[in-house]
Order: C-alpha cells, then sequence, then structure tokens
C-alpha cells in the first residue's frame, strides 16, 4: 500500500485516508474517490488529500474485516457489518464469556494490522452485549496476513459465549440461636434475585440445625428434585472436617475444595452430591456485592462446575473490593462511609403520551408483573447500594405494587414540573456517602440486571470519574450513572430537564458501554408497549 499526499486531481481510484469537507459535503474517511468525489473536492478548491493506493496482493480495510470475521467461529457470538476497518462482535444469549488468551495473543502476532480485543475471559454478559471487535489498523492489509489470520481463527474457538441454563435450585440454611431469623430471610432473598439474573430459582428450601448428620439429611432429602444445590451455613467453615463439607460426604457426595484464593470469599465450598453441583456459600455472599461465590455461581450457570485447579486458578485478580459486611477489615479502622452506587428509580411522571383509556405505562404488566416492579427487582438483584424510587402521578398505585421490596420511596409533590424536581428528590433521598448515581427509567422492560452491573463495572473501572452512559451500538440510550461530583450541579436543574443536559456541558468523560437494544428500548405508548410484549392496564 502507498500512502501520502497526492493532487486531487490524480486521487480517482485512491482511498481517502482522513475525513474532508467539500463544500456542505463531508466526504469520509476510507471513501473510494471517484470522478463525483473528485469534481466535489476541486469546486471546493481543495488542491491536495491524503490518500492509500492498494498494492498488487491489498486488501481494503472493511474487506479485510469481513473476511476474518466470516471465518470466526465462536459460539454464542455474531458478527455485525464491518465499518471503518472494524467488526464488533456480539453475544446471542446471556452468559459467561471464554476466551483462549494463547490462540488471542497467536493472532494478534501475526500482522500488527490486524487485531483482535476482547473482554476478559469469563466475563459475565447480558444477550446483545459486545464482547470483541477485530479492528484492521491501515486502511488497506496484505492479504497474504488475511488469509493467514483467516485460516488460524477459523481452526479454533477463539471465543464464546455459554449461554446460562436453567436451573432447579435447593437451597438449605443452617441455624443457630445466634443467627436472627430476618438474616436468614434476607439471605434467601438476596441468593433468590442473584439466581433470577441467570434465569434460574430457588424450587426448594430447608432449614436444618448447624449440625453434620441434620444437614446431611437435609441434603440427601433436597437432592433429588435439585439440579444444584447451594448451603448457607449459620456459622463459617473453618476445616476441610467442619459441618458443611463433613456433611455434603455423609449425604452420599464429594467436595472438591474447601476454600478460595479470592477476598472476600475465601471461605467458599465446593463439591457434588449425585453429580449435581453443591456451594457452601461464604458469609460475605450475604452481602449483593461482588464476591467469590458470584465467581463460582457464573460458571456453574454456564455448565462449568469449577474443579480443584479452576478455583485454585482464580489469585490474580481474587483482591475484591472491601464489602462493610466483613467481620474483619483487613485494616483495623473506623467503618468509612459507603462508596458505591444508588439508583434513582424515575417514576413519577405522568405517562401522558399513553393517552386516555390506556392506563399508566409504569402498571402495564410484563410476565404477569407491574412494569415498575419488574425494573425495581432488577436493580434489586444488581450490585448497586440502594435503590430510591421517585413517585407522583399515582404515587399510591406505584407504592403499592412496590409493597415487600427494598425500596425507599421519594414522593415528589412537584412531578408535574418536570423531570428535574423528580431528580432532585431522589439524589437528595440517596443521601451524600456514594460516590455515583445511576439514573434509570421505570418504563424499560428488556433491561436486567447483568446490564446494570456492566455499567457499575465501568463505573468502579474509571474510579466514579466518568460518566457511564448506556449505548446500543452507536445509538446512546439509558441508564446513566453520574458520578458524586455532579450532583451540585444536579441540583441547579429545572424545569424538564434531566441527565442529557448534564452530560453535555459536563467536561468530564463519557463513556458508552454497549449492552444492545435493552438500552433504547421503553414504552411511552400502548403501540410500544404491545410491541415490547406488554399488556396495557386493566387490560384482560
Amino acid at each position: 500500500m502507498k500512502f501520502g499526499p497526492v493532487p486531487v486531481r490524480e486521487a480517482e481510484g485512491a482511498i481517502l485516508a482522513h475525513s474532508t469537507q467539500a463544500g456542505k459535503a463531508r466526504l469520509k474517511k476510507g471513501l473510494r474517490l471517484d470522478a463525483d468525489s473528485i469534481s466535489q473536492l476541486v469546486e471546493s478548491d481543495v488542491q491536495e488529500v491524503i490518500v492509500a493506493r492498494l498494492d498488487d496482493g491489498d486488501i481494503d480495510e472493511n474487506s479485510a474485516a469481513g473476511r476474518i470475521a466470516a471465518a470466526f467461529g465462536g459460539i454464542g457470538i455474531e458478527a455485525k457489518a464491518p465499518a471503518t476497518g472494524r467488526v464488533n462482535l456480539h453475544a446471542t444469549d446471556s452468559g459467561l464469556f471464554r476466551a483462549d488468551k494463547s490462540l488471542i495473543d497467536a493472532f494478534n502476532s501475526i500482522d500488527p494490522a490486524i487485531t483482535y480485543a476482547c473482554l476478559n475471559d469469563r466475563t459475565v454478559v447480558a444477550e446483545g452485549a459486545m464482547v470483541a471487535t477485530i479492528k484492521i489498523i491501515p486502511l488497506a492489509v496484505a492479504e497474504a496476513s488475511v488469509e493467514r489470520a483467516e485460516e488460524l481463527i477459523a481452526e479454533q474457538t477463539f471465543s464464546q459465549v455459554r449461554p446460562f441454563k436453567l436451573r432447579k435450585v435447593g437451597y438449605v440454611a443452617t441455624t443457630l440461636p445466634t443467627l436472627k431469623s430476618k438474616v436468614m430471610e434476607k439471605t434467601r432473598e438476596l441468593t433468590a434475585s442473584r439466581l433470577a439474573a441467570y434465569g434460574s430459582e430457588i424450587t426448594a428450601s430447608l432449614e436444618s440445625p448447624h449440625e453434620t448428620a441434620a444437614l446431611a439429611k437435609a441434603l440427601a432429602e433436597i437432592a433429588p428434585a435439585s439440579e444444584m444445590i447451594i448451603i448457607f451455613g449459620a456459622s463459617a467453615v473453618t476445616d476441610a472436617d467442619d459441618v458443611i463439607p463433613a456433611a455434603i460426604r455423609q449425604a452420599g457426595g464429594a467436595v472438591e475444595r474447601v476454600g478460595m484464593p479470592v477476598d472476600p470469599g475465601n471461605l467458599l465450598v465446593v463439591g457434588e452430591i449425585d453429580g449435581k453441583p453443591v456451594i457452601g456459600a461464604p458469609g460475605c455472599a450475604r452481602s449483593p456485592k461482588e464476591n467469590g461465590f458470584d465467581w463460582v455461581l457464573a460458571r456453574i450457570m454456564a455448565g462449568e462446575t469449577p474443579s480443584h485447579d479452576d478455583i485454585a486458578a482464580m489469585g490474580v485478580g481474587g483482591l475484591l473490593m472491601e464489602i462493610p459486611t466483613r467481620p474483619q477489615p483487613r485494616v483495623q479502622q473506623e467503618a468509612a462511609p459507603s462508596k458505591g452506587v444508588g439508583i434513582v428509580l424515575m417514576a413519577a411522571g405522568r405517562s401522558s403520551r399513553m393517552g386516555d383509556g390506556a392506563g399508566h405505562k409504569l402498571l402495564a404488566e410484563f410476565d404477569g408483573e407491574p412494569l415498575v416492579r419488574r425494573i425495581a427487582e432488577r436493580a434489586l438483584a444488581s450490585r448497586a447500594e440502594f435503590l430510591v424510587a421517585v413517585t407522583g402521578y399515582r404515587g399510591e398505585d406505584i407504592a403499592a405494587v412496590l409493597e415487600g421490596l427494598d425500596v425507599t420511596l421519594a414522593e415528589n409533590p412537584d412531578y408535574a414540573s418536570g423531570m428535574a424536581s423528580s431528580l432532585k428528590v431522589g439524589v437528595t433521598a440517596l443521601g451524600d456517602e456514594l460516590s455515583g448515581i445511576m439514573i434509570l427509567l421505570g418504563d424499560m422492560p428488556k433491561l436486567e440486571a447483568a446490564h446494570i452491573d456492566l455499567l457499575l463495572g465501568a463505573f468502579e473501572e474509571n474510579d466514579g470519574e466518568a460518566i457511564i452512559r448506556a449505548a446500543d451500538g452507536d445509538h446512546r440510550g439509558n441508564p446513566v450513572i453520574l458520578p458524586a461530583r455532579l450532583v451540585p450541579e444536579i441540583m441547579k436543574l429545572e424545569g424538564d430537564v434531566g441527565a442529557r443536559a448534564l452530560i453535555e456541558q459536563s467536561s468530564l468523560p463519557v463513556i458508552d458501554i454497549d449492552i444492545g437494544p435493552a438500552a433504547r428500548i421503553d414504552v411511552d405508548t400502548p403501540e410500544a408497549v404491545r410491541a415490547a410484549g406488554g399488556r396495557i392496564e386493566g387490560a384482560r
């Protein structure tokens, strides 16, 4: 490939290296210049352009990216159309993303012009999420390099998304007089929410005294009707012969490993009964924050039961964020206020676009459940710290369908003035001990807890110093996370103005996270409700 400046009149057939203004038209980078585009440039008095000319044996960037993507045999992954030398790869199912580092390293060593970048191995992804990208760096590349890349990428499975399998989960909790019933109830509810994110549920539940024989009996009873078993012990495991591992063996099962190099999560037990995976959950799994239990659960839900060696290999990256519920902090000091992300669920609007007789959009039913409750449950299943629902129009009805959930209700009597007042009410209700605020609209039926966690992960990776916005490809969407430093600006908003104005005016970086169509599917009209699979309020 020859690259460099040439007179415009000599550039026909070449590939434009940089976007160039030609009168009112803008000729984009990568355009193959034809007679018409040359005329546009000449008429606009452009004298010279920087172009690329292909040599024999070269192939242009989009053709190269498309050919490599076509050879790609990733399971559970689909390729989008090539553009500007790039093909993005997206998950076709919610699941566990797997990547073979050695193969990807070999691919990226073929030619610096051809690159493959992807998520970390064993990242939990939602359906539609971008998991990898193939990018051709220059405007053209040697076809011989493309052929070597095609051969390598077709021979092996570079990456895949292993879909989550629906499982019937048996839940066993042991008891001691010192363990409060409220703690046990909250633990079961949280575990059910965790499982719901994978499409699974607790189908059988037992309590047992914290004794080996009693627990073994409970495990033997619950195992036949379960596809996996989760045990929450009333006391932490301290030895391979402690109550939980001993009971697994006494029930006819086997223990694969006691303890893992992930903190929090050290005191986890993994085993099996009748070939069904069994997890003895660590105490930190009573918290919604990420811990070693989440790592093992995700693998099992994707059809991988971690072996002794798999768990032994989790140490790198296994030092996770501190959580307030740890009984023994790593450093003895006064407890610091939580610095997580709180969610403001916007549920105060008048739903005016639904028209007369179509009811409230947030009370439309999806899978037999009011939409606003559906959204709140997914928010609670995420790793966010707190959830505040701002109510206004038909506030009593909204509050009624949220009853029983761990949601703080904040009424906005001034909801008719516009979005700004509701946003300020919600932020005030969250308090000032957070690093970020997620603004979550109540009318997004396709949003899942996994989507929310992707945004939270991006916010954490950027140390809470960036605005995180959901996107569907190149299209901006919702929800949005704002750093806490923007709270003073939020409190200045007036009228029907929301986060968009702050994002446009802020000097902070804005990072778009592709979560697929869920970022843009909302339901403002009866037609939109029905199209998304819902039923308008009161319809039968």
